[in-house]
């Protein structure tokens, strides 16, 4: 399978993953601030890893993650019903620590430079 088609695959079902999280779920465990940041579906397509970035501290987003396992079924649902596709890839959903890290990263360069 092309790898062209497979980045097309998964950048449209981030689009109608966050879609879907910003506008059609009503779990209070998942707060406003919850954004799709990647996702990687396997060469096989039958399953998607969907990164979330949440804003909040560590229990909003263990909170959220599990909110987000619960309606798995109902989001993996939906997506099928929006694309055109063969198999509707599973969904596991994980926190994206990449901006975190990213921030921790320039925080320290920040601080290298104030100390020369």
């Amino acid at each position: 399978m092309s790898f062209n088609r497979i980045s097309r695959l998964s950048e449209e079902i981030k689009k109608i993953i966050s879609s879907i999280i910003q506008n059609d779920l009503k779990d209070p465990r998942i707060p406003m601030l919850t954004s799709v940041t990647s996702v990687e579906v396997t060469n096989d397509l039958r399953y998607a890893k969907v990164y979330v970035s949440v804003f909040g501290d560590e229990e909003q987003k263990k909170a959220c993650l599990d909110g987000l396992k619960s309606a798995a079924g109902y989001i993996r649902k939906e997506v099928g019903s929006r694309i055109k596709a063969r198999y509707t890839p599973e969904l596991i959903f994980e926190i994206d620590k990449s901006i975190e890290h990213s921030l921790h990263i320039s925080r320290l360069l920040n601080d290298l430079g104030k100390k020369e």
